[in-house]
């Protein structure tokens, strides 16, 4: 129970459906050991706690702000470092919510994890198998940041709010009279206070170089290239634009831009570290749709494997805007999750 909306109404779900549920919070890093987390803020604890007293469930609080620190934060970081745009929330819902989290419940004797996640799953009894499934609601879908969720972890997930739109949750609240008036929305990085920006520049040190244009003409001066992503238009700091981040050479340490916003256009990518929920590799070519950002319009690809490797191509049927190294790329058919990998 995060303290939001969506997993208190998730919890009030199950207890009216007759589970025994257990509330509990979990702590995450914050920097310099004080401050605010978005998610795991002491405002967010206490709004937790009173809908655990409302709904008269047991409430605890687990640490893990460690663990949080070295597989969420010094990862993206690293990731950063190394010119990629990564996204750290669904390596949390591998490596902490669905990892550590349902390690500390099965040892409690809990059957299930169930967070307020908009996503489905489904057991396909003849198949023997987990399916994960969009969530009903198009615009608030969260299966997109658990594709490397498998078998064994499905198996004890639930997705209570799985059925409802967000405004329905909120219609809920209210009728399970819980405290979330007024109470924001968190759809950012939760353990960055402010801007990525200002959060990177605070960890890693400005490597300065030079931007180039595709033609590697020189026009400007770059201040580190993970302070910029594929496809940025604001804040390249150049004259006579606007200019789009086209490419980074880490090797030249050389940012490449572009006028030409119709050069961030491609119809192929490479995908590595791929994960099918399945657990089952399909027969290929495949053909699909991906998404390959959370916000990203899922996009009809054919999917192959790349002989010899663990990579796969993904050539898409129209080129898609700034693919961008890093980030998820997530497969589809229908409303079926697949799996899904990261850009390389």
């Amino acid at each position: 129970m995060s303290g939001g909306v969506d997993s208190s109404v998730a919890a009030a779900l199950l207890k009216r459906a007759g589970f025994d549920v257990i509330g509990v919070f979990m702590k995450f890093w914050k920097e310099g050991g004080h401050g605010e987390n978005r998610c795991c803020s002491s405002e967010s604890e206490k709004r937790a706690r009173k809908v655990a007293k409302i709904l008269k469930i047991s409430f605890y609080v687990l640490n893990f702000e460690k663990e949080f620190k070295k597989r969420i934060v010094d990862y993206f970081l690293k990731e950063n470092k190394k010119g990629l745009t990564p996204n750290p929330c669904v390596v949390c819902n591998k490596e902490i919510k669905f990892g550590l989290l349902l390690e500390k419940a099965l040892k409690m004797n809990a059957d299930y994890v169930a967070t307020g996640h908009y996503a489905r799953s489904v057991e396909a009894r003849r198949q023997q198998v987990y399916k994960l499934l969009k969530g009903k609601d198009k615009d608030k879908d969260q299966s997109y940041f658990l594709w490397m969720l498998n078998q064994k972890q499905l198996k004890h997930i639930l997705f209570p709010v799985r059925d409802y739109s967000r405004v329905e949750v909120e219609k809920m609240a209210k009728k399970f009279r819980l405290p979330f008036s007024g109470v924001k929305k968190s759809q950012e990085i939760c353990f960055i206070p402010k801007t990525v920006e200002d959060f990177l520049k605070r960890y890693l040190k400005s490597k300065t170089g030079r931007i180039i244009t595709k033609d590697s003409k020189t026009i400007g001066k770059h201040e580190g290239l993970w302070f910029y992503t594929i496809g940025q238009r604001k804040g390249i700091g150049l004259p006579g634009g606007p200019y789009y981040v086209l490419d980074k050479d880490l090797e030249k340490n050389l940012l490449i831009v572009t006028k030409n916003e119709k050069d961030l256009y491609k119809k192929e990518l490479t995908a590595k570290k791929v994960n099918w929920v399945s657990g089952k590799k399909p027969k290929l070519p495949l053909k699909i749709t991906a998404k390959i950002r959370y916000r990203h319009q899922a996009a009809a690809a054919v999917i192959t494997k790349i002989l010899n490797t663990g990579s796969y191509i993904l050539k898409f049927v129209r080129p898609q805007r700034a693919i961008t190294p890093g980030q998820s790329v997530v497969f589809y058919q229908g409303q079926k999750l697949l799996g899904g990998g990261i850009i390389c």
